[in-house]
């Protein structure tokens, strides 16, 4: 008879589009979402935790027309019905479909309006590619129950807050917001607006969203037949006419404008468009050459500015004029508060593709840059964006119910804050107490409950101590900063050695002498003063 084969070996890897995290990872996040909680709770936020499973059906806006509900999710059929009367549930897509069920099944005990933050990993069924996985973490927050632009303008005030408390420094971000109604205000002068232009408008919001690359005659070319990339490409255009062309234009580019003229009016050479910013700085005092060098003044000039382009563009759209005034709102309560233009600006280039936002939308960008994988310079980008969606709860309750919020990308913060150097987590591994003589264990565990009842982060080695090399080879590994030895001489004799670690590596690089005798690489200190002297060698 023939031998049944071996049953099959799993293959030891992460499904496609996953990833493992480790404890470097692990620890700068949730160092770095501390820090941002931290923020939160100050504001009067509260934490929240919702379930990783909502049912496809609360999920709503990804729920397509196909038998199995499960694009863009993970989804599955609840086991034991038959007939297609059971539930289908999914791991959720992302934390704002959760508040609004939440906001909904807890109506009657909640306080209105809620302030709630939540941090947590969300799922998308979706193609992988690089940097971006089907798994990732999330961290939001949101005001539910207030209509009023002060709960945008409290988003954008604390989401600057964070950037900052998590190391990210004044002039390396700019917090940007626009309103979808000044965009909806712009669609109806250009012509764009009803359900039969629906398609000629997302290829609008499409290309505008894309200024930042392609620059205003990239942005025409889409608004216009469409437009060839690098590689050959054609992407299909709006197809507007140049008068459509131009209000759009005009509206996407009216802070680079106002910028432009502010800073000719300061030069003496004022451009087309009105004078306002030349009279506010002598209104205000100063002198208008004093804007040339990029000062809050000339920012908050900037800002007034582009509210008076946008107001002139949107002309008779009356929810154009009502997205102009909310901006305008948004401005000087965040100016009362502290929050000038040099962190916080307005900027109609925001788009948020979302078709939930209802009014106010914001981005953070951070505004440095680092070296692509091809070694170009270019700015990192967005890390969090957001907005006011005031009809997603309406979905569960047949009501309106007025909610704003941000999302902070997590694993793009992180990566910026390395860029920086600039990372919030203690990342070094444990001091590791060595062990010389398996007899001795006791003794070595009794070092390691002192340094632990200290503070100071310890471990024994638990391996196999034949092999002393072996044992400072596994402290490498782990990133230890000390390790710990005690011989039968030095047991004997009432002392420890401390080997530091992360000296001797220094030391064998490019340590300089006098480096090598303020902190020798490798101390004997009596037993009784072994948590002192770690101390003072991790600087503690």
């Amino acid at each position: 008879m023939a031998k049944d084969k071996p049953a099959r070996r799993p293959q030891a890897e992460t499904p496609k589009g996953f990833r493992d995290y480790f404890g470097a990872e692990v620890t700068e996040r949730k160092a770095m979402l501390d820090a941002i909680a931290e923020v939160y709770h100050r504001y009067g936020f509260d934490p929240l935790e919702t379930s990783a499973v909502e049912t496809v059906e609360a999920l709503g806006k990804f729920l397509p027309d196909v038998d199995r509900p499960n694009e863009g999710v993970f989804a599955w059929q609840e086991a034991g019905a038959e007939g297609g009367d059971a539930d289908w549930l999914a791991l959720r897509y992302d934390l704002t479909a959760p508040l609004a069920r939440v906001a909904a099944q807890y109506r009657n005990d909640l306080p209105s309006p809620y302030r709630r933050y939540a941090m947590g990993p969300v799922w998308r069924n979706e193609k992988p590619g690089p940097g971006r996985f089907r798994q990732f973490y999330q961290c939001d927050a949101d005001t539910v129950g207030s209509g009023s632009v002060a709960a945008d303008a409290e988003i954008c005030a604390m989401l600057a807050d964070a950037l900052e408390a998590v190391g990210i420094k004044r002039g390396d971000y700019v917090v940007k917001v626009n309103n979808r109604k000044v965009l909806n205000g712009v669609m109806e002068v250009a012509g764009l607006a009803g359900d039969d232009k629906e398609t000629e408008r997302g290829i609008v919001l499409r290309a505008i969203d894309k200024i930042d690359r392609l620059g205003p005659e990239g942005v025409r070319a889409l608004l216009g037949e469409g437009r060839k990339d690098e590689s050959g490409d054609f992407t299909k255009g709006a197809r507007l006419g140049e008068r459509q062309t131009d209000t759009v234009l005009n509206f996407v580019s009216a802070r680079a404008y106002a910028v432009d003229y502010v800073h000719s009016s300061a030069a003496g050479k004022p451009g087309p468009g009105s004078f306002e910013a030349a009279r506010d700085a002598h209104m205000f005092g100063f002198d208008p050459s004093s804007l040339l060098d990029g000062s809050e003044e000339a920012a908050s000039l900037a800002n007034r500015e582009t509210l008076t382009r946008l107001r002139n563009i949107v002309g008779p759209s009356a929810i154009g004029q009502e997205g102009v005034e909310e901006l305008q709102a948004i401005s000087a309560l965040l100016a009362a508060q502290g929050y000038g233009p040099d962190r916080i600006v307005i900027d109609p280039g925001v788009v948020r593709g979302l078709g939930y936002y209802t009014g106010p939308v914001y981005e953070a960008e951070l505004t440095f840059q680092i070296t692509d994988e091809k070694g170009r310079p270019r700015n990192f980008g967005s890390v969090a964006g957001g907005g006011r969606y005031d009809g997603l709860v309406k979905r569960f309750t047949g009501q309106d119910v007025p909610a704003t919020g941000v999302s902070i990308g997590v694993d793009r913060l992180l990566a910026a804050l390395r860029a920086k150097g600039r990372s919030t987590g203690d990342t070094a591994g444990p001091v590791v107490v060595t062990v010389m003589d398996r007899d001795r264990m006791a003794d070595y565990m009794a070092m390691v409950g002192d340094l632990r009842q200290a503070g100071i982060r310890a471990e024994v080695y638990l391996g196999n101590p034949k092999n002393f090399g072996n044992q400072l080879k596994y402290a490498d590994k782990r990133g230890s900063p000390v390790a710990v030895i005690q011989g039968g001489n030095e047991a004997a004799a009432g002392t420890v050695i401390l080997k530091d670690l992360i000296l001797g590596a220094k030391i064998a690089e490019s340590a300089t002498l006098e480096e090598w005798k303020d902190r020798p690489a490798q101390m004997e200190v009596p037993r009784a003063d072994l948590v002192a002297a770690v101390r003072k060698m991790l600087g503690q």
